[in-house]
């Protein structure tokens, strides 16, 4: 629905190697980086944009389409290890609806990140 959006963090430096390792499972990665913040995205194109801010973020949820339930598995893993924290680990959300698996974490600054593939077990 969204053809790119951005958000403010309050250490760059930190987002920026948090969401490149919690995303890298999903085929994100640098698009564009300048004096103006880092673009992530896949092929290429910046979808997500991170810029520094001294302003304190507010909480935001952002979900991140995978191609598999294994894709949102590794996601959740990823994610931990660079740092975030479990926010809900990697299971089916039947009360969304019945294929719906997703899996949470809160990143650096406390955003609700989450990864979901909409396609049923194969």
């Amino acid at each position: 629905m969204f053809d790119h959006f951005g958000f403010g963090v309050t250490n760059l430096a930190q987002s920026k190697a948090f969401f490149l390792s919690a995303l890298e499972p999903l085929g994100v990665s640098i698009a564009m980086e300048g004096p103006y913040g880092v673009g992530l995205g896949r092929n290429g194109k910046p979808s997500m944009w991170l810029s520094e801010t001294k302003e304190v973020p507010a909480h935001l949820h952002i979900a991140i389409a995978a191609d598999s339930r294994a894709e949102v598995d590794a996601f959740y893993k990823a994610a931990l290890a660079a740092g975030g924290k479990d926010n809900g680990a990697p299971g089916l959300r039947p009360h969304y609806h019945a294929d719906y698996y997703g899996a949470f974490v809160s990143g650096p600054d406390g955003h609700n990140i989450e990864a979901v593939c909409h396609k049923p077990a194969l």
